[in-house]
């Protein structure tokens, strides 16, 4: 049953390529399947998102093989999937087990969603990813552009996007509910964990927790309290901060509707940082151009306690997190995470509208697998540009170590260029460590 594939067995030729090249030769044809026949399946990342996500990949087929750095976590995980074989590097469970998988999902810290799903993707797996789907933005064009040669289905786990409310929404916008649209307003309560300060002081290694391997691509710092297993979020060689945490699923329903791609420019405002751990706040403003279907427009990013202006709804204070659009014609109010709720305001009226329905973000995937149609949220066409648009305000937020606000950044987004700032290169392109491949 397992998808076939050339490849050179990476552990052996780590000190001359860092891991290996895989050549798909031929993708499982699911269409002419039978469809009792069960999708076998991996998990890179077994807490946090991992726990779900390993559990519907078990529910959805069979999970063969495992993987954590935190062998508390895996060994516990490895309690409720019996069947499935254990490990702590996702490179030898992909090695090992290559023959015997037909699909991967990936959970990790930002940092090492692109270097796991690299490999899934080039070895011709299927792959969902959480958000946002890498922690730069050259990862995202590469991972999208692989899958699409590779033919695979793949997915990011921005669950909203499966939401109804959140399509109808971006139905109503594409129809033009609020005509020209000038302004778009996305706001978040995160952080809710520590940002803004000093490394940690180092600390002996859990005896849970491989570090070295935890570390994946990023350079080589002592263990610290306070980076796993969920305060990695706010360091930049780990995290994307508050916007890359929440922009998947707060700017979801607005980048579906008024398709926010490809900005041209980026100004970030921050409390201030030491570039090696994120502000406690930041305002990002974005400046999208026309596009055929709309005029052009601005967005204004707002996290750690900032929010959107309340005279801008009317002097009601704004929901904790949230999105506002206004238009010619008046405004939508979506207030909390995931865009499944709205109202319109200030003289904007409600149209019919169709939209395709869901039968679940993460059957979504599982269908495509089977030879379905892909996910709304795969990577080529979707996941990849919103992680693009998203991470692209972090240029902004790196440019504005000061308190007060930065340089504007000019982006091509078709060369993946910024200028403006200096020092940018590494967030638009990283450089992994020995032993980790980005490009082949």
């Amino acid at each position: 049953m397992a998808t076939r594939t050339t490849r050179r067995r990476f552990l052996k030729t780590t000190s001359a390529v860092g891991i290996g090249y895989f050549v798909t030769s031929g993708l499982r044809a699911w269409a002419n399947d039978s469809p009792n026949e069960r999708i076998r399946m991996a998990s890179v990342g077994v807490g946090g998102r991992g726990s779900a996500n390993s559990n519907d990949a078990s529910r959805s087929g069979e999970l063969v093989a495992i993987c954590d750095t935190d062998t508390g976590r895996l060994e516990g995980a490895g309690k409720r999937f019996a069947g499935a074989k254990q490990y702590t590097d996702f490179r030898t469970m992909l090695d090992e087990m290559g023959d015997r998988i037909d699909a991967v999902t990936i959970s990790t810290p930002d940092h090492t969603h692109a270097p796991a799903g690299l490999i899934a993707l080039r070895m011709g797996k299927h792959c969902h990813c959480e958000k946002p789907m890498t922690r730069t933005i050259y990862e995202a064009r590469l991972m999208g552009e692989i899958a699409r040669k590779q033919g695979v289905a793949t997915q990011m786990g921005n669950q909203g996007t499966a939401g109804a409310g959140l399509r109808k929404a971006a139905a109503l916008l594409r129809a033009g509910v609020l005509g020209k649209v000038r302004e778009v307003h996305v706001w978040t309560n995160r952080p809710v964990w520590p940002q803004g300060g000093s490394r940690p002081d180092p600390r002996p290694e859990p005896e849970n927790l491989k570090w070295d391997l935890w570390l994946g691509p990023a350079p080589e710092r002592p263990y610290g309290p306070g980076y796993h297993p969920f305060a990695w979020r706010g360091w930049w060689d780990f995290g994307t901060g508050a916007l890359g945490d929440m922009a998947c699923h707060t700017m979801n329903m607005p980048f579906a509707g008024l398709d926010l791609r490809d900005p041209v420019s980026v100004q970030a405002e921050t409390s201030g940082h030491n570039l090696d751990s994120f502000p406690n706040w930041s305002v990002i403003t974005y400046e999208f151009p026309a596009t055929g279907e709309r005029g052009a427009l601005k967005m204004v990013w707002y996290d750690g306690g900032r929010r959107c202006p309340p005279e801008l709804l009317g002097g009601e204070e704004p929901s904790a997190s949230g999105a506002l659009i206004i238009g010619e014609k008046g405004k939508m109010y979506s207030p909390g995470d995931y865009g499944g709720s709205y109202r319109l305001m200030d003289g904007a009226e409600k149209v019919e509208v169709e939209f395709a329905p869901s039968p679940g973000h993460f059957t979504e995937w599982v269908n495509a697998v089977r030879g379905g149609e892909p996910a709304m949220s795969n990577f080529p066409d979707y996941a990849a540009p919103l992680t693009e648009t998203v991470l692209l305000g972090n240029l902004a937020v790196w440019a504005a170590p000061e308190p007060g606000t930065g340089p504007k950044v000019e982006w091509n987004a078709r060369n993946l260029k910024a200028t403006g700032a200096e020092n940018l290169e590494a967030l638009v392109k990283p450089e992994y460590r020995e032993g980790y491949i980005l490009d082949v």
